[in-house]
């Protein structure tokens, strides 16, 4: 496994991540158990990126997290992320930035977070209030370095501009590339690094997607276009093509959605979440899979504006 840097200020993680939400919230029953083995089986194989937020499960994902990584804390860098409120909205005001991240740091077991997101925009604090809260743990040594996600252009800017901005976590895959790319030249611009969540289109690109009926009431993928009954067989048909390109490189569907990503911009880590070891390992191997131009021409060809209906609802 080869690294990258997030960053100029000196965060190098493995160039594919894990993103640990589906270990406790958003894609049906979860098996602490088996969970803890995938994000081991990650480790072992040279995952050192592990991506969570105090909203997945509330603070119950954060903990499962810090017990599976517990015994090789030092080997590897944790990232988590503040700004919701318990019925979803967006709350970054400071005194409950304080109160989230130091309830984090006791969730994960660790006496600093190495990377810490703004989950989202909150339009009634300023970003220049938010980052100055956030600086404050950088400089009581509790947080390494700084981070935004879903944030746009003007947002990652005027962050910067107050401190530092390692790395921002925006939503890109294949069937999704229209929240990252454009803020890819200030990302350029500032030096800063791109993590990719739901890299697998939330599991459109697992190479195991199903209908709507086959997920539960309480699914995240109840709520997204791309499996809205007029967009469904379409976006199958989108996967069947590129599983047969997946196939003549001798590689799988999520291998190769992950591959493309690596392949956009040297700057880019992925973070696929599994649950299963065995497909863990099938992600990582992704890191293996070079695409050359010709083939980003023909996923293009397959997919040109990603995936139909977008990603949501």
């Amino acid at each position: 496994m080869q690294s990258r840097n997030l960053g100029t200020q000196g965060l190098t993680v493995s160039e594919v991540g894990y993103g640990a939400m589906g270990t406790a919230v958003g894609y049906g029953p979860s098996d602490d158990t088996q969970s803890i083995a995938a994000i081991r089986r990650a480790h072992e194989l040279g995952v050192t990126h592990f991506d969570t937020a105090e909203m997945y499960g509330w603070g119950e994902g954060e903990k499962l997290l810090g017990h599976a990584l517990a015994p090789i804390r030092d080997e590897v860098t944790i990232a988590t992320k503040f700004g919701f409120t318990k019925t979803f909205g967006p709350d970054s005001r400071p005194d409950h930035i304080r109160e989230v991240v130091d309830n984090s740091l006791r969730n994960l077991g660790t006496d600093s977070i190495d990377l810490l997101y703004q989950h989202v925009p909150d339009p009634n604090v300023p970003i220049e209030d938010v980052v100055g809260v956030m600086k404050e743990f950088v400089d009581a040594g509790k947080v390494k370095y700084l981070g935004l996600s879903n944030a746009d252009r003007d947002i990652i800017r005027r962050a910067h501009a107050v401190h530092p901005i390692s790395a921002v976590q925006n939503e890109y895959s294949v069937f999704a590339p229209h929240d990252a790319e454009p803020v890819f030249p200030v990302l350029e611009d500032l030096g800063i690094g791109l993590v990719a969540y739901s890299p697998l289109a939330r599991g459109f690109l697992s190479g195991a997607v199903k209908s709507r009926d086959h997920y539960a009431a309480d699914d995240f993928r109840q709520q997204l276009a791309w499996w809205k009954p007029e967009n469904f067989d379409a976006n199958v048909a989108i996967v069947a093509e590129l599983t047969k390109f997946a196939e003549s490189k001798g590689a799988t569907l999520s291998q190769l959605a992950l591959a493309w990503l690596l392949a956009k911009k040297d700057y880019i880590v992925p973070i696929p979440g599994s649950r299963n070891p065995e497909r863990v390992a099938q992600n990582v191997a992704a890191a293996g899979l070079t695409l050359t131009a010709e083939d980003l021409a023909r996923i293009a060809e397959i997919a040109p504006d990603g995936g139909l209906g977008g990603r949501l609802n």
